[in-house]
């Protein structure tokens, strides 16, 4: 009996020595991977800053096909503006910016686009009609299309991207078609070739 407990204790010292050994290298292996920010003020500080705000604000979890989150970043200072769906949504990237190492001020000018019965109908029916057109349907397949649908009192704002003047040309075309829409301003951006 004393041997098959003396067995058991070395093979519990064993495997807790060697589960410690495994821990103490992943966790040496996480703190490596980790990203550290570059010296405040130094040249690669705003770009690191623009990325790690940029990932911050994409990773959002309700930022969808019909807001528009754009930045600037100054020095530690973080200006956000654009225009959102959700009034909620203004609150969630401001505070997904603010605890960002070295962020010292967020300033939040995003826009709460007004609830209107008649703006979620017109935003279903351009994402109905701008996705499910054929040259338009690959942009649909991103975590968040890039193709953003921005509708304020009927009037419809295109943002974001697309690779060719003929698909911005044709977004417009097929925006314009959407029933009950004012009207549309397409500032897609064309991605260079």
């Amino acid at each position: 009996m004393n041997h098959s407990f003396s067995s058991s204790f070395r093979k519990a010292i064993l495997f807790l020595f060697s589960l410690g050994i495994a821990l103490s290298l992943a966790s040496g292996a996480f703190a490596a991977t980790k990203e550290q920010a570059p010296v405040r003020g130094s040249a690669d500080y705003e770009a690191w800053l623009t990325k790690k705000v940029h990932h911050e604000l994409a990773m959002l979890p309700f930022y969808s096909v019909f807001d528009n989150l754009q930045y600037k970043v100054d020095g530690s200072t973080v200006i956000l503006v654009g225009q959102v769906a959700r009034p909620a949504l203004k609150d969630d990237a401001g505070s997904a910016v603010r605890h960002i190492e070295g962020v010292t001020t967020v300033n939040n000018h995003i826009e709460v686009l007004p609830l209107s019965p008649n703006d979620d109908r017109i935003r279903r029916a351009e994402f109905r009609a701008i996705y499910s057109f054929p040259t338009l349907q690959m942009y649909e397949l991103r975590a968040v299309p890039s193709i953003h649908i921005i509708v304020k009192n009927g009037n419809v704002t295109l943002e974001g991207g697309v690779a060719t003047q003929a698909e911005k040309d044709t977004a417009n075309v097929v925006a314009n078609s959407v029933p009950g829409v004012f009207s549309v301003t397409n500032n897609l951006q064309v991605e260079k070739s």
